[in-house]
């Protein structure tokens, strides 16, 4: 695996559900906010939706299930919903491993949907803030994955061509975020790393 990745320059790595098992406390901070707003919760397909910042996804609540509900208001009640919890996840070792190896060697860089005090939080309690070389966030970027944006600002911050970088991610979106922004993909499958290349 190390040495298929030795032709890229950078490394780009989501956060949640790629380096640091998050999604499971995510959803369960979801399921506390729609039993306070009363809405469906469906885990499923609020999992399908990770690498999306939280008001963007209870916007997509609101179209869903035909609701108004007021998409900050909604994304405050979630993040403090998370923030609260005990456990938020630990690292996950098939890529937290590939990130350790090539520190020093090559540009490391997270691209997250989290908003960036909640990334910097979790990736310090992770013991990894210190090994990047840039950080994009939710704060960050306008336009959110699938959107290319927060892939290719990365990119910019480590002062590397998109097509040597690769992406690390675990959601479809994520992976159509990557290929937008011209990168090939690895996606964390069953604790496995799968290679999607961008077809050039």
């Amino acid at each position: 695996m190390f040495k298929s990745l030795n032709k890229y320059r950078a490394l780009i790595f989501d956060m949640d559900g790629t380096i640091i098992d998050t999604m499971p406390a995510h959803l369960m901070a979801w399921k506390m906010t729609a039993d306070h707003f009363d809405f469906p919760f469906c885990e499923q397909w609020l999992h399908s939706l990770g690498g999306m910042p939280s008001y963007k996804i209870a916007a997509e609540v609101n179209k869903k299930h035909d609701l108004a509900l007021e998409p900050m208001e909604v994304s405050r009640f979630k993040m403090a919903a998370f923030a609260e919890l005990e456990e938020q996840g630990e690292p996950i070792d098939c890529t937290v491993e590939i990130l350790n190896h090539f520190f020093g060697k090559k540009k490391l860089a997270v691209g997250t949907g989290s908003q960036r005090e909640s990334a910097t939080r979790l990736l310090e309690k992770a013991n990894l803030l210190d090994k990047l070389d840039a950080l994009v966030t939710a704060s960050d970027v306008s336009n959110h994955k699938p959107n290319p944006d927060t892939f290719l600002r990365a990119a910019q911050q480590v002062n590397v061509n998109p097509e040597d970088c690769i992406v690390f991610e675990d959601t479809q979106l994520g992976l159509q975020a990557a290929h937008a922004a011209k990168m090939d993909c690895m996606m964390v499958e069953d604790g496995q790393l799968v290679f999607y290349p961008y077809a050039r």
